[in-house]
């Protein structure tokens, strides 16, 4: 592995402004976004990733491939809770460990558009479709790792939501329902729409995630303080989990025959976890699970291990698996 494309990806700035606010934070600096701010650059980003992904899909034929590749996301998305779960139980209750496993069952959506920035820094291509990937994967994950704790532990559930409304939140969540309805919009509008929203989406991209990575670096810090009384164990295996779902994500990119970038992106889905979906949905759902587990092994280790680390390492092992075969 080429350590010059870590210390590249370090150096960018988006992962400078992420590392600013976790030093503003442990530094005890009074630095914050406002609340309403915060929200307004996460709907953006996803609203600019959502038009891209489905003006890049305009230009894109259906094929088995693609297919392929998105039901694959959805599969691993729901596969994935099933090994964490019985794993996690070794060590903690049933409502933990089912909580902690639909967490990276599901996907970071900031993480996937932290390594599309890399891969447009970089100049790599890749397809429409992945942002369709992106988008499916959040709700298997849900609903598995709530039949997880519903079998294994039916007091640690609330009744009151049925598998039907909970279907119904876990696809139209405002991440999940921007992200769908931006993607569609860009496709059937095609480069006629795209020409007319590029200035506003496509140049302040950047500038935007910065500010954003800003917010998630302060956020994180205050997080990783929360996991410190649990000891190493879970710290492991938030670092583990991300290496080890992204080597598989990267293996069947390969069988799949998909580009790099597809394959990148692929590998930080499935190696990434939710830090806004599942979290919500598990405090509704599995009221007895610890969020104070989940959440800051998804935000305060995994994702920024994964944008300052794994992204540059994910693609250093594809170029050498693309290159050799």
């Amino acid at each position: 592995m080429n350590p010059q494309l870590i210390l590249d990806n370090v150096l960018s700035p988006p992962i400078l402004f992420f590392m600013l606010g976790a030093m503003a934070t442990l530094l005890r600096s009074d630095l914050e976004i406002p609340a309403s701010i915060a929200r307004f650059l996460s709907l953006y980003l996803l609203f600019a990733i959502g038009l891209h992904g489905g003006h890049e899909l305009s230009h894109s034929t259906l094929t088995s491939q693609t297919v392929l590749v998105l039901l694959v996301a959805m599969g691993t998305s729901a596969i994935i809770p099933l090994w964490s779960f019985f794993i996690l139980k070794i060590r903690l209750p049933v409502a933990d460990a089912a909580a902690i496993a639909a967490t990276y069952g599901s996907v970071s959506a900031v993480t996937f558009i932290t390594a599309v920035s890399f891969l447009n820094a970089m100049d790599i291509s890749f397809g429409g479709h992945m942002v369709a990937a992106m988008a499916l994967m959040e709700s298997p994950a849900i609903v598995v790792g709530i039949l997880l704790a519903r079998t294994f532990d039916k007091r640690s559930t609330s009744d009151r939501l049925s598998l039907k409304e909970l279907g119904r939140e876990s696809v139209l969540n405002s991440a999940v329902f921007l992200l769908l309805g931006s993607l569609v919009i860009g496709l059937l509008t095609g480069d006629d729409g795209w020409d007319t929203v590029k200035p506003f989406v496509h140049a302040p991209f950047k500038g935007v995630l910065c500010l954003f990575l800003l917010d998630m670096g302060l956020i994180a810090a205050k997080r990783l303080r929360d996991l410190r009384s649990t000891g190493v164990t879970l710290i492991v295996f938030a670092i583990v989990a991300a290496v080890v779902h992204a080597m598989l994500g990267i293996g069947v990119a390969r069988l799949l025959g998909t580009s790099p970038g597809d394959a990148l992106l692929l590998a930080v889905l499935v190696g990434s976890a939710s830090y806004i979906a599942v979290p919500a949905a598990m405090r509704l759902s599995i009221p007895q699970a610890n969020p104070s587990l989940y959440l800051p092994m998804s935000l305060g280790v995994t994702f920024p291990f994964n944008i300052i680390v794994g992204i540059p390492l994910y693609y250093a092992i594809i170029q050498a698996v693309w290159k050799t075969t």
